[in-house]
């Protein structure tokens, strides 16, 4: 790993790509699907990195203030990070793999609209996450079954 390269997580975190973000952030870009600090602090370790939790959970707080990353409440009541571009849009989660594809709002903004006129809320905003199996997921499910 080298300081020199450019990772577009990192640059979108702010001016100061400190060693330590630059780390997390290789880390980040080697994974897939969603991931934890946890996983991040596991990575780090098996690696040898000198990262602590600390500076993990602060680089994370950068990324996700700079739209690099995005923040995804799990079924079981946790949450994980995905990578994400920074225009708006949700998530389809498979429960086993942990694969991500982000969707755009398509026919949501009209139920969104709707929602707005019969609650007479104002709609700030809104976030979706689906959960459920993956193609590669269910092909391995008929192929076990």
């Amino acid at each position: 790993m080298t300081e020199t390269s450019t990772l577009p997580t990192v640059d979108r975190a702010g001016p100061r790509q400190t060693r330590p973000r630059r780390l997390v952030a290789e880390l980040i870009a080697g994974r897939t699907g969603h991931f934890t600090a946890a996983d991040l602090a596991a990575d780090a370790q098996g690696r040898g990195l000198p990262l602590g939790r600390a500076t993990i959970f602060r680089t994370l707080e950068l990324l996700l203030g700079g739209g690099a990353l995005e923040r995804i409440d799990l079924p079981d009541g946790s949450h994980a990070y995905v990578e994400c571009a920074p225009s708006h849009h949700h998530h389809a989660v498979c429960s086993r793999c942990g694969s991500v594809v982000d969707f755009d709002d398509a026919e949501l903004a009209a139920v969104v609209r709707a929602v707005a006129r019969r609650t007479g809320f104002r709609i700030d905003s809104h976030r979706l996450e689906l959960f459920g199996l993956c193609p590669a997921c269910q092909a391995g499910e008929r192929s076990a079954g």
